[in-house]
């Protein structure tokens, strides 16, 4: 029924009007108020209430039911009456009781100068105690401080000193078992310093021929101990490769996951995840080495059906030569050892091939289309191959495309034998500082390693610009002024702690000291000129400038007024 009806109604004899009625719905049941029925017709009449709510009882905010709402709490209000306003005397025919008297004599007379004495003296006696009271809690107080700083101090102590310790244990296992490139970096790098003291003492103590032949013979060391670094490196790539190839077909036989609306996470295996996961279980067990034989003979098997039904001819004829000459051999020398690599490199091969594993295709690094691999190719001079620009180290300040990264790899551990760990860790760490911000920084993501390593060693001299420390592990570099984002002329190196400190600070000029802040504005202005021939970074550079300018005019305005 709806809110709104028209009702028509008869005015007079001949003439209607019709009358717009609103009803209104009652939101709540009206009480039964009784009624009566007709004994005639038997139609029941009910009595009907008003339109309007009934008045509710206010709110007292009290419990109606609660023990303290029916307690009755007495009130005594005491009241001067008539016969306490006067004294009643002896009198001729009144006699008056005076058992219940007493007699008061006057004490010593004082003045008011006696009585602020007293008063005096007695304040001096409260403010007395009451410091010393005061005293105790503020002594205590300071005691619990001292202890909490001393306990804080010795856990800060041990905590650096267990870092310290896990920093070097890691370094001496990175060093000992070498995985990644930056294992191989440190360990050229220790390299050359050995030889630089091993050279130094050679010249300071011998001379002649036998300077020669110790020389020599620490030329011959270095031979040694640079084949024995680059054993181990073939060891690692290839531990390292086939990790990757594993993480390359884990990644194909995942299965596809989206976000419900509720938040969870919903997975999904298609024909392609169920394929890509069968290859990945064959490929594992092929590539494994202590199997049985008749394991390895199934696995090899279901190979071979595996291949027949793909259509590629190469591959399939390869495999299908291979596989069986492994079982003719029963597993047994280099040889067969040989043969199962070649075939799992064929496998390898074949699991790439889009056709065979459709997942494969968006993972590959090489792109299926043969038209994108002329954009952003470039020559390397060094090692004179074509190479995307992924592949090269390019500075901020360049202006062409030099080396590749394995040519600078390779004269690093040439001739410099750098360790550039230090500076990546310190790189790492303000990039993810600045992505923290979620201010959209864009001149973090613009300075890479070189430009990174030349701001520190060359501007800030490898120290902190506080404390002057200057182990890189404990150095961080932040903002400068919090409220920009992070530049090479807004930035600071300072250690963990001093970061941490100059990150709360509101207000700059008062914190620190007027040669201080200037010091810090010409390290700035020198990262300003090295930094002011790179086109992608003038337009920050110009907007700084602006801002400072702005800065400096209102600055110069309220001084003014």
């Amino acid at each position: 029924m709806p809110d709104v009806i028209t009702v028509r109604v008869q005015t007079d004899s001949d003439s209607f009007q019709e009358v717009v009625v609103k009803i209104e719905r009652p939101t709540y049941n009206k009480p039964f108020l009784g009624g009566f029925r007709n004994m005639r017709t038997v139609v029941e009449f009910h009595n009907a209430g008003s339109q309007t709510r009934c008045k509710k009882r206010p709110n007292k905010g009290t419990q109606s039911f609660c023990r303290e709402t029916q307690t009755v709490w007495d009130k005594n209000k005491p009241q001067q009456t008539r016969n306490m306003t006067s004294t009643q005397m002896t009198k001729i025919g009144l006699y008056v009781s005076n058992m219940t008297d007493k007699l008061i004599s006057p004490g010593k007379y004082f003045t008011a100068e006696e009585y602020h004495k007293r008063r005096l003296e007695a304040v001096i006696v409260l403010q007395k105690y009451f410091r010393r009271w005061h005293a105790i809690n503020v002594v205590q107080n300071l005691r619990e401080q001292k202890k909490l700083w001393l306990e804080w101090e010795a856990q800060e102590e041990s905590r650096k000193k267990k870092e310290k310790e896990e920093k070097l244990r890691r370094e001496y296992e990175r060093k000992l078992n070498p995985r990644t490139k930056e294992d191989f970096e440190l360990l050229y790098h220790d390299l050359e310093l050995w030889m630089q003291e091993e050279t130094e003492w050679i010249n300071r103590t011998l001379t002649g021929a036998e300077r020669k032949a110790a020389l020599c013979a620490l030329l011959e060391r270095e031979a040694q101990l640079i084949a024995c670094f680059e054993r181990h490196k073939l060891n690692a790539n290839e531990e390292n490769q086939h990790k990757a190839v594993l993480q390359l077909l884990d990644k194909c036989a995942q299965p596809k996951r989206w976000k419900a609306y509720d938040g969870k996470i919903t997975e999904m295996d298609t024909q392609d995840t169920l394929h890509a996961r069968e290859l990945l279980e064959i490929y594992r067990s092929i590539s494994a080495k202590d199997i049985p034989k008749d394991e390895r003979a199934d696995v090899l098997l279901t190979l071979r059906c595996t291949v027949k039904v793909c259509l590629i001819f190469l591959f399939v004829f390869s495999l299908k030569l291979c596989f069986p000459r492994i079982l003719s051999l029963n597993y047994v020398g280099a040889q067969a050892m040989l043969l199962l690599a070649d075939g799992c490199t064929l496998f390898l091969q074949y699991i790439k091939i889009p056709k065979v594993n459709p997942r494969v295709a968006g993972l590959l690094k090489v792109p299926q289309d043969p038209l994108k691999l002329y954009k952003n190719v470039y020559f390397c001079h060094s090692c004179e191959n074509y190479l995307p620009s992924t592949e090269f180290v390019i500075p901020a300040n360049s202006h062409t495309i030099g080396r590749c990264r394995l040519c600078y790899k390779l004269d690093n551990e040439a001739r410099r034998r750098e360790s550039y760990l230090k500076y990546r860790l310190i790189l790492e760490n303000l990039r993810k500082s600045e992505a923290d911000y979620q201010d959209d920084s864009k001149i973090v993501f613009l300075v890479q390693l070189p430009d990174l390593q030349y701001m520190i060693e060359n501007i800030w001299n490898c120290q902190s610009a506080l404390s002057a420390w200057g182990e890189l592990y404990d150095l961080v570099m932040v903002r400068w002024d919090k409220q920009h984002e992070w530049s090479p002329w807004n930035a600071i190196l300072l250690t963990k702690e001093e970061a941490d400190a100059h990150l709360k600070l509101c207000n700059l000029q008062e914190a620190y000291e007027a040669a201080f802040i200037f010091r810090i504005k010409q390290k700035h202005s020198r990262a300003k000129n090295y930094f002011a021939q790179i086109p992608a970074m003038s337009s920050f550079l110009h907007g700084s400038d602006n801002q400072a300018n702005a800065s400096s005019y209102k600055s110069h305005n309220s001084s003014i007024k």
